[in-house]
């Protein structure tokens, strides 16, 4: 490492997408030596951060200043599958220098392109030993690795180059159980400056500090997500105290206002009545008049200043209040009576040799979660399931309606919007049904009439939600593969309470361990050549293990 402190500095920071969509305006942010977390709502400019500091995007206005050299691993990692692994690392030119030395060549030019990395292929192999991808060779090609190898052998890639800097933007995407496993230990051993992107809760808990990012502004939090998590629930409480205070004033302020107005129209009908009997002359009774409506002006003056000083505490009040709102929907149709059969498999053989041993028999409402090693043929078995697969041998018989939720999110149709596509799964429901429906996910009034094409990755993970759980029948067997890659925690937490109302059988192919806890998980299955029943416990020592 460098011996200056490195750093990222944001200086009144802005940009804006070509389609005059602002992310920034004045955004002023800097990060030091530690672990950070970065989060917020999708759609908030995490991304579009770490982009800006990396270089890969240029800000329309203010600096980016970086001390060090930066490492960044964008979120969609896309390799060429012919590349040679050695060349993946960024060490392909190097260690054919080096070969070419020891097969005698002792040109200039190798000589220079060694340098002084002369132990290059062993920090090279003790970084991919380090990611659990030792028994990768540096003369294989990336079409030999898994989609998670391959995220693990960018990082590598970093890691050689030894950053200051390192920028991970949802690192864990895609990653297995156990690759996720050495990616923690490497963040937890990370001595540079190091800024994260993720939904995953348990990296979160390794950071030293979180830097929530919201409307453009940043707030900072000491401390790991499950602190930050504390320190909110706490700010949060008092944001709501302060709205009912406010709102209590506010009918106060009314109150007085309209006693104001009623004691200015008395004063108003005394001076009529003492100017119709005449008992004063009248040079008095008008000066009186004019005082009384002087004082009184002032008095309903003096209470309009406190009732509009009254709604801008609530409007602020209100302001400090978050609306992360919650997808709130009764799914009584998708229910299951217990013990009832769902699903049976018999000596089922996938594509890729992936098995299912004997009869396997999953009853409702049971809620299993899917684990195993990336390319162990979890999406195999989901897509056989859900018929988009031909077993190689066996059978699989679902005795309920099942609907399936593939990574890719490819049920909606891009070219309608959320309402057409809901109708196209449920074409018996009036268009009202479906909006009120709809409105219980999120999508009220015209967000319902967006093309799916123009959401958010949150919006659409919610439409293709939507689509399936009030599709007709109502799916008693729901299958969700990685449903949480690429959701911000908020939509995490949407996802977590629609599934709460869901009362059929239920099978989660994740890695997410903390999500799978939060949703009532009852059976743990363990893909690993075949299909085998496993607890939470023994897949955590698995991964310790390893």
């Amino acid at each position: 490492m460098s011996t200056y402190s490195p750093s990222i500095s944001c200086t009144s920071l802005g940009f804006t997408w070509p389609d005059g969509t602002e992310v920034f305006d004045g955004l002023q942010i800097a990060f030091g030596p530690g672990r950070t977390g970065l989060i917020g709502l999708n759609g908030s400019g995490k991304s579009t951060l770490l982009k800006l500091i990396a270089g890969d995007l240029t800000p329309a206005e203010g600096t980016v200043r970086t001390t060090g050299e930066v490492g960044y691993l964008p979120q969609n990692v896309t390799l060429d599958t012919g590349l040679r692994v050695d060349a993946a690392l960024g060490i392909a030119a190097t260690r054919a220098a080096l070969h070419a030395i020891e097969a005698g060549d002792a040109s200039e030019e190798n000589f220079t392109a060694v340098g002084d990395d002369w132990d290059v292929e062993e920090r090279a192999a003790a970084t991919l030993d380090q990611l659990g991808l030792g028994h990768i060779g540096l003369d294989r090609t990336i079409g030999e690795v898994s989609g998670g190898e391959s995220v693990l052998l960018r990082l590598a890639a970093l890691l050689l180059r030894r950053p200051d800097v390192l920028l991970l933007d949802e690192p864990t995407n895609n990653l297995d159980l156990f690759a996720r496993q050495r990616l923690y230990a490497t963040v937890q051993a990370w001595s540079g400056v190091l800024v994260v992107v993720s939904h995953d809760r348990e990296l979160l808990d390794l950071v030293d500090q979180i830097a929530d990012l919201r409307a453009g502004e940043v707030r900072w939090y000491g401390g790991t997500f499950s602190a930050y998590e504390e320190a909110l629930a706490v700010e949060q409480e008092a944001a709501e105290r302060m709205v009912r205070v406010a709102e209590t004033d506010l009918k106060r302020q009314k109150r007085e206002l309209s006693e104001a107005h009623m004691k200015l129209a008395r004063r108003v009908r005394y001076g009529n009545k003492m100017s119709a009997n005449k008992r004063e002359p009248k040079i008095i009774m008008n000066a009186r008049k004019r005082e009384a409506q002087v004082a009184a002006g002032k008095h309903r003056i003096m209470h309009e200043e406190k009732l509009t000083e009254a709604k801008e505490r609530l409007d602020e009040a209100v302001e400090a209040v978050r609306d992360d709102d919650e997808i709130r929907v009764d799914l009584p149709f998708t229910a299951v009576p217990p013990g009832r059969s769902v699903l049976t498999l018999r000596e089922l053989k996938l594509r890729y040799g992936a098995e299912v041993q004997g009869e396997f028999e999953l009853r409702g409402p049971e809620r299993i979660a899917l684990v195993g090693r990336n390319g162990a043929g979890k999406t195999t078995l989901l897509r056989t399931l859900a018929g988009e697969l031909d077993p190689v041998a066996g059978e699989a018989t679902a005795h309920v309606p099942l609907r399936f939720l593939p990574q890719r999110l490819d049920v909606l149709d891009d070219g309608l919007t959320v309402v057409e596509n809901v109708s196209r799964m449920a074409p018996d429901a009036t268009n009202n049904r479906i909006r009120a429906r709809l409105a219980r996910f999120l999508f009220k009034g015209a967000k319902a009439d967006k093309e799916v094409a123009t959401l958010s990755g949150g919006e659409r993970f919610r439409a293709a939600l939507a689509a399936l759980l009030l599709a007709e029948p109502a799916p008693q067997l729901l299958m969700l593969d990685e449903p949480t890659n690429n959701l911000d925690i908020a939509s995490v937490g949407q996802l977590t309470s629609a599934l709460d109302a869901y009362q059929g059988a239920l099978i989660v192919a994740s890695h997410d361990l903390p999500f799978l806890e939060s949703i009532g998980i009852t059976r743990w299955l363990l893909l690993d050549g075949e299909l085998t029943d496993t607890s939470e416990e023994e897949v955590r020592d698995l991964m310790a293990s390893k």
